[in-house]
């Protein structure tokens, strides 16, 4: 397809203020693809051997014995959430709203906005972080970091299986002792507090916003949880009439909702879209 890129241009260059959607397609075009068949085999073939094809796969699945499901894990975010954080796309897409009121609303828990320059208090992680542990009963609503976690058990995961060496390592909540995962949205035992404090902020920012000349950006946000962040996106553009809207999305660039002139979508990778409207020269 062809690619108004110098209308988008023009459309980011003209904002005042920019509110960014962003899903898994967004971090996928980074690297981080859930979907990734070879790498995941590459990486985990103890896994291949169980069955298993993709990380996505791993996402709600907990049959697995403690020591391979931690052996897992932890590498895992190593890799997405502690590993460095510098991603093109992101970079990109960082260097062509810098100079506007950006706010953040994404269902991605890797924190690579705020690892590639956009400001932490503005990106709203409604599904969490893998930055943090909770208790999965849970039998508090603390969170505790996972770097420390991560930092001593890393050592004890056998290169050949991907997997604890001692069953015993695996990890428990302190105070009852009962299992702990990652602080991300799973079931109903997820600590959600600090997002949708988060979510305050997004929500007091949103109605000054539309005082102003306001982009609202979608990149990749698809139907898994389409209610996280696709559809808001949408609303906000439809609720606030000088709102402009453009979709990012390679597989799904449709909209539900008739924005007109002011809506665009582009069925493309959001890396592609985003190298080839930074070529435009600015305003």
């Amino acid at each position: 397809m062809i690619v108004p890129v110098a209308l988008i241009r023009r459309w980011i260059d003209e904002s005042e203020r920019v509110l960014i959607g962003a899903g898994a397609g967004l971090s996928a075009d980074a690297g981080v693809d859930y979907g990734d068949e070879a790498d995941f085999a590459a990486k985990f073939p103890g896994l291949v051997r169980r069955g298993l094809r993709a990380a996505y796969q791993m996402i709600g699945y907990s049959e697995l014995p403690p020591e391979v499901f931690w052996g897992y894990w932890l590498l895992h975010v190593n890799e997405v959430r502690f590993s460095d954080g510098r991603r093109q796309v992101y970079e990109r897409l960082f260097h062509l709203v810098r100079d506007k009121d950006v706010f953040v609303l994404t269902s991605n828990v890797d924190a690579l906005f705020a690892r590639n320059g956009f400001d932490p208090n503005r990106v709203c992680s409604i599904q969490g972080d893998f930055a943090f542990l909770q208790c999965l009963t849970p039998c508090s609503n603390d969170l505790w970091p996972s770097a420390p976690l991560l930092e001593r058990l890393l050592p004890e995961i056998d290169p050949k299986t991907q997997a604890l060496r001692d069953p015993a390592l695996a990890p428990a909540c302190p105070r009852c002792g009962g299992a702990i995962f990652f602080n991300v949205r799973g079931g109903p035992w997820f600590l959600e507090e600090p997002w949708r404090r988060q979510f305050g902020v997004l929500r007091t920012w949103l109605p000054a916003a539309s005082n102003d000349r306001l982009l609202v950006l979608d990149i990749g946000s698809g139907f898994n949880t389409p209610g996280v962040v696709r559809w808001p996106m949408e609303r906000a553009a439809e609720a606030i009439p000088t709102a402009r809207f453009i979709r990012i999305n390679r597989d799904h660039p449709d909209t539900s909702v008739n924005l007109g002139s002011r809506g665009l979508t582009v069925g493309a990778g959001a890396l592609d879209v985003l190298e080839a409207v930074a070529r435009i020269p600015a305003l």
